[in-house]
């Protein structure tokens, strides 16, 4: 029988408006990689800052190695063994791989005045070994891919001797491969007994890799189950209450006929856009597939503005449109949903009524004044129609959940009232509740007459969403499909086709 080292009982924690967690329970044995699952919001990651000493509790108690444990910061918690590696990772670009590492405990020379390169190179390198990871402790972490980085970032927790180590969205910019050197890497620290707490929304992944799943909702226990006996319908089930079918779309949802909202012709912009040209018709959901690198977001871009555009043509409703800048595009009609909704689609330490009203700002402005009534109504009115959880309109971006926050990015467009809508990986790092959400709403637009340029690295995504698929390649569009006759093969086919 494994060796329980970590256990939660009646945790509850509140904040302003908001009841977090619940009488949460939750217990980790060692070695073991234990799921935790949820919809955003569902109180995970308030549950991990408790863990590693973020946040304090208000009441319940934790217990780590059989004995009472209240860590008063990130340091404290590490110290005592447990580490964890957010999603957005947290190192120093210009550094060395080795440096990184070991920032704040470097190898110095015996006089104690000069750092010890060599030293500390070497010290990575046993580390690496232990891990089993093939990476250059002398390296320049900026030149590594996500994943490696990933890996230095994994590399340097356990290196603080970590009894555990909580991983939250870990694959979530990795490649297949890189996924697979994760597993491997976490296979080989659960056998030198490291416990994990692994956070992911991809189903098929948690059966995969670990070895019980916990699931939360809305701040709540629901249940643990041991993986190899629970199904993937049953756990999305207890995530959300109810049950989500993902079935690929059987046809077509756009009239024979439909009138072409936007014509792309010989598109060339840098390298990664090679002489694409397509059709996008009222009321079509057009998916676009097609490898990491293939250029479909660099299409896209490059039609909404953000890129240069070297050479070829764009139509809107049969006339010409000349895009230069993202106000082009949006003065045609053209609202884009960055793949990065932080980085480019939001204002996270704005409002939600900030956010939502951004791309029609102007409209709400009466001589040097701003007309709050007017903003206010407009935001509540698209905040209920799209079911965004926030305790108010004045709570900050940032607060809300990923799900949430994908919500208001939407909202702002559809205030806009923009025809031709660029949804870019619409549901990464969204839970299933909220992709269902997601889903629900592209088709209701699209009935309404609106047009769907989809982006997505996720073949069911795009099977169940699109009415016809284009696949790029290289820069290149190498395949069309329509809905009825696309399949993973045959996507996959024209994915990898060479030009």
């Amino acid at each position: 029988m494994s060796k329980q080292i970590l256990s939660v009982k009646q945790i509850d924690k509140r904040f302003k408006g908001v009841h977090a967690l619940k009488g949460i329970d939750f217990d980790l044995n060692e070695g073991e990689v234990h799921a935790l699952v949820g919809e955003n919001g569902a109180g995970k990651s308030t549950l991990m800052k408790i863990l590693t000493g973020i946040y304090e509790k208000d009441s319940g108690e934790m217990h780590y190695l059989g004995k009472l444990y209240h860590p008063h910061g990130p340091k404290q918690a590490l110290q005592m063994g447990i580490g964890i590696i957010h999603q957005e990772l947290n190192m120093m670009d210009h550094l060395t791989v080795a440096q990184n590492i070991f920032i704040g405990r470097e190898s110095m020379h015996k006089s104690g005045l000069f750092l010890d390169e060599k030293a500390q190179n070497q010290r990575a390198q046993a580390l690496f070994d232990r891990l089993n990871m093939n990476i250059d402790p002398s390296e320049l972490l900026g030149n590594l891919t996500v994943g490696m980085q990933q890996m230095v970032e994994i590399a340097k927790a356990v290196s603080h001797d970590l009894k555990v180590l909580i991983l939250d969205e870990p694959t979530a910019a990795l490649t297949n491969t890189e996924i697979d050197e994760l597993f491997t890497i976490m296979r080989n620290l659960s056998k030198q007994k490291v416990a994990m707490i692994y956070i992911s929304h991809r189903m098929d992944e948690i059966h995969r890799i670990t070895n019980r799943v916990t699931v939360m909702r809305d701040g709540e226990y629901i249940g643990t189950r041991d993986t190899d006996k629970v199904t993937k319908e049953e756990i999305i089930q207890m995530m959300v209450g109810r049950v989500i079918y993902e079935d690929p779309k059987q046809k077509s949802n756009v009239e024979d006929g439909a009138q072409v909202v936007l014509k792309v012709s010989n598109l060339h912009a840098g390298k990664m856009v090679k002489d694409v040209s397509f059709e996008l018709r009222r009321g079509e959901i057009l998916g676009f597939s097609g490898l990491i690198g293939a250029g479909r977001t660099e299409t896209v871009r490059a039609l909404f503005g953000a890129d240069k555009i070297e050479s070829g043509t764009i139509e809107i409703n049969g006339k010409p449109a000349l895009i230069k800048t993202p106000r082009d595009a949006v003065e045609h009609g053209i609202g884009y949903l960055s793949e990065d909704r932080k980085r480019y689609g939001l204002c996270t330490g704005l409002s939600v009524i900030d956010n939502s009203i951004m791309a029609t700002y102007e409209s709400y402005q009466k001589y040097s004044f701003m007309q709050q009534g007017k903003m206010r109504k407009v935001a509540q009115q698209f905040s209920e129609a799209m079911k965004i959880k926030t305790p108010s309109l004045e709570q900050l971006v940032v607060n809300l959940s990923g799900g949430n926050q994908q919500k208001v990015v939407i909202a702002k467009w559809l205030i806009k009232n923009s025809d031709i809508l660029i949804f870019d990986e619409p549901t990464r790092g969204i839970d299933v509740g909220a992709k269902s959400e997601i889903y629900h709403l592209m088709n209701e637009l699209a009935k309404e007459g609106k047009s769907i340029i989809m982006i997505s690295s996720e073949m069911p995504e795009v099977l169940r969403m699109s009415d016809r698929v284009i696949v790029m390649c290289e820069g290149r569009i190498t395949g069309e499909l329509d809905i009825s006759e696309a399949n993973q093969e045959k996507i996959m086919a024209f994915a990898t086709m060479n030009n």
